[in-house]
Formats: structure tokens, sequence, C-alpha cells
């Protein structure tokens, strides 16, 4: 994403971030806020070594020359802004926790390690270090090969984790046992890089997890966020003239446009309910990456606006000479909308002599578990490829060595973090953004905002008040 924000010219876009929780934890009233610490260190540290810019080469070849220099100079502690509650508050949800406020790009570097830390010190904060290896070695191998098992052969499972797993260390003890799967299992933690690389796999198929890519050769396997799609408002967010290498007589943008005048009858859409800033999105990913574009088609509706702009694009970037790979579903009837879509390929390829549109992945996540992939199968979904996170990851399956009593009960209070902290953009250059989704629970509150919390004359906390900060601040 950040190299698509580069390349479209909006890394110096401002934009407002809100990292919050949407449900309380362990099915309480209310959470203890903590983190903090963790996460100014970390904004203090952050920039890119000359061996990540080296690996990320190697992972991105056909990236431009002037990113990595972009990257090179990068200095989050001096271009990112950070407004917080202070640690050891009583916090609820929907409250804004953390604003990070600075470059659209910066930000989104910065948004999974902010959620890992985050949730690791509200989640798991009593977990005795000494006894964390020996859980994350044989559940994580056990829960990835129940999954394995449950999905079935010729799927694709991919690790999406890292925002939910136990700190970035068992963020990354996640990644690389998963990978490994079901043969390492007479292997303890001492496991070492080399050892990694040379085994059979039969775990997952690959990781979002790029620090787990660099020191254990898993590959690598993401696509952009909502808050990508969210950061483009319409056409004119994005150079207009803005073409690929091979140019047809039109430009991307225009392509784009006349395909989804061609489609739209064809899927029985309006062409005027398409989100036009989401089709700029898409054309602004493509464009960054044209030879492995995979769209989220959730922002807004599926079916009305991410599928038929996500066709418009693969179709004008097949003219340029390249083809995209698919979409992502995040939300809704996961097998009810992958096999509109998978008929919306077919009837599309079809129509326009382009099997190749056929063959497209269909990529799901959404708080997976095995119960979920049960359910697609019996509801005959169409999807190729599974992003699995929060159910992975903290093994809610089977989630300690039931021997130690311990571990079983701290674990089962793990149980209850799904969907726990969440991060949302909310404004780029001074204008509100707001997610959309399937999902209810998921759409966010748009703008900058402030939060009061509001106490009755004897010191009672009442409420806590949540107000755009452009808002007169209660008296």
């Amino acid at each position: 994403m950040a190299y698509a924000y580069w390349k479209t010219g909006k890394m110096e876009d401002k934009a407002v971030f809100d990292l919050f929780f949407r449900k309380n934890p362990f099915r309480g009233e209310f959470a203890i806020f903590a983190g903090l610490g963790e996460c100014v260190k970390f904004l203090n540290n952050f920039r890119f070594s000359c061996s990540d810019i080296a690996y990320l080469q190697e992972i991105l070849p056909n990236v431009d020359q002037g990113f990595w220099e972009y990257l090179s100079q990068l200095d989050a502690s001096q271009v990112v802004t950070m407004s917080a509650i202070p640690e050891g508050y009583v916090v609820f949800p929907k409250v804004p926790l953390i604003r990070l406020e600075g470059p659209l790009p910066v930000i989104q570097l910065l948004e999974t390690t902010f959620l890992n830390l985050i949730n690791y010190a509200r989640g798991v904060m009593p977990l005795s270090q000494e006894i964390l290896p020996v859980i994350t070695t044989n559940t994580f191998l056990s829960c990835t090969s129940r999954f394995r098992i449950t999905a079935g052969d010729g799927v694709q499972l991919l690790e999406f984790g890292l925002r939910r797993a136990q700190g970035p260390d068992g963020g990354l003890s996640a990644s690389k046992y998963c990978y490994i799967g079901g043969t390492l299992l007479c292997f303890t933690t001492t496991v070492t890089t080399e050892v990694l690389k040379k085994s059979i796999i039969a775990g997952f198929d690959g990781t979002s997890n790029v620090l787990a890519g660099k020191l254990f050769g898993i590959p690598v396997r993401g696509t952009h966020a909502h808050a990508f799609v969210n950061s483009f408002s319409s056409l004119d967010d994005v150079n207009p003239e803005a073409v690929l290498p091979q140019q047809p007589k039109l430009s991307f943008c225009q392509l784009a446009m006349s395909w989804l005048t061609k489609i739209s009858p064809i899927l029985n859409i309006l062409e005027h309910e398409t989100n036009k800033g989401e089709l700029k999105a898409f054309l602004a990913y493509a464009y960054a990456f044209p030879r492995t574009c995979l769209c989220l088609l959730d922002t807004y509706s599926v079916i009305k606006s991410g599928l038929p702009n996500f066709l418009a694009v693969a179709l004008a970037l097949n003219e340029y000479g390249y083809r995209a790979i698919g979409v992502r579903l995040d939300s809704g009837d996961l097998a009810y909308l992958s096999r509109k879509c998978r008929e919306a390929f077919v009837l599309i390829a079809d129509q326009f002599e382009s099997p190749w549109m056929k063959k497209f992945t269909v990529v799901a996540s959404n708080d997976i578990n095995e119960e979920t992939l049960i359910s697609l199968k019996e509801q005959k979904h169409e999807i190729n490829s599974f992003g699995i996170g929060t159910h992975l990851v903290t093994c809610q399956k089977q989630p300690a060595l039931g021997c130690v009593f311990k571990i079983n009960w701290i674990f089962r209070i793990c149980d209850c973090v799904t969907n726990f902290l969440c991060t949302q953009l909310v404004e780029v250059n001074g204008e509100p953004r707001m997610k959309l989704s399937e999902d209810v629970g998921k759409i966010n509150l748009p703008g900058k905002k402030s939060v009061f919390r509001l106490y009755s004359e004897d010191g009672l906390a009442i409420l806590d008040l949540i107000q755009l900060c452009s808002e007169k601040p209660p008296e």
C-alpha cells in the first residue's frame, strides 16, 4: 500500500487514524488501557535499515528506485504526532485510545505493529515468558494442522494473525510454525532459520508478516486495506493522465470508465451507484502493482460497487498487457458473495472472450475458524484462499497444554479477544472518511475527534463524550 500511495502522489496526504476496540474483552464491562509505552518506543525508532530495503527489493523487484530512496529517508518520529489516553485508565468500546496524525503511507506502515503492541499488553499481560515457548511450539503446529485438514486440498491458507498475536515475538512464532505445519512436531523452540528454510512444507502457504518473510524465507502475501480505499474520494484524487508503460489510445482511467459502462448492464447494476473513489483506489493499486493486483471489495458494497469496479480495472489492465489476480472478501455472507463473484467472472469472461477471468482468485478473511470453513463447504463456496488470523495465532480451538492448569486459565481468557482492537482512517487532508461495511459493527465514526470524561459533582465518572475536535469542549 505504501508504494501505491507513493506511486500515485499521496505520500504527503495528511491523515488521522484512531485506534480503538469494538467489544469489551472477556465479556466484561470495561477494559484497562496498557501498552502505550511500547508504542511510543516503536514510533521513536521506526526506520528502514539497509537490509530491510534490500529484502524488500528482492520481493518487489518492479518497484521504482525513488520509492526505496523515500523509505531510506523515512523517520516516523519527525512526521507523526501521537495523542493517547494515559495508560492505566478505564476505557470503553469505540472510544479512541490512540490518535495518529501524519503522512498517510507512514501511519499505514505503523498500523499493524501498534495493534499488535496494544493487543498484547491488554490481552496477555499475566503470561509467564518462561512458558510461552512451550505453548507456541506444539499448539501452533496442532492448530495449523486442524485448519489444513478442515480446509481441504487445493485451498490456499494464508496466516493473517499478526494484529491479534501475543506480542511481536508471538506474531513471529505464529508465522513460523504455521508455515511449517505438521512436519516438525518433534522439534522444540530450538528450530533454526536454516532448518525452517530446508523443511518440507505442509502447513500454511504464506504470511502477511513481512518480518517473518525476511527472517524465515516464508512467502509474503497481502493486499490493500479498507483505509486505502477510503483515502480516495473521487476520480480526481490521482493524476488522470497517469498511465502504465504500455499505452493504448485511452488513459488507464478512461479505459476503466469505458469498461464500467459496458459491463454495468451485463451485471444488472447501475453505473452511477458504483463508488468512484473506490474505482480510483483500485486503479491506483493496479497502477502500482499491475502484475499482482488483488482488490478488497467490501469497503462499500461488494455487488453494487466493489465487484464491477474491480472487473472494469481488470479489463483495462488487460489492455496494457497485465492480468489481475483476484479479489478479497472481508465481511458479509462469504459463501454467497464468493458465488456471486464467480458468476460475474464467468459471465464477463464469456461476454468478452476472456477465459482467463474465470480463474480469478477469491480470498476470504473475517474472523474465520474451523466451524466457518465447514459451514462454507456445506454452502458450496467459491473461495480459493483463506486469510486466517485470530483463531489461528491465539490457538482458540486448543488454547494451551492441558497438563498445566495455570496456562490453560490464561489462554481461556485470551479466547475472548476476537476483534478486540482495530484502527480506522477517519480523516485525509481535513476531509472526514467513513468506512461502510456489510457488517454494521464495522462502520466507524468519521472525523478527527476528542474524548472527554464527564464527572458528577461528587466526583463519579458519568460518561465518555466523543466529539469532533472542531466542536466546543464541554464546560
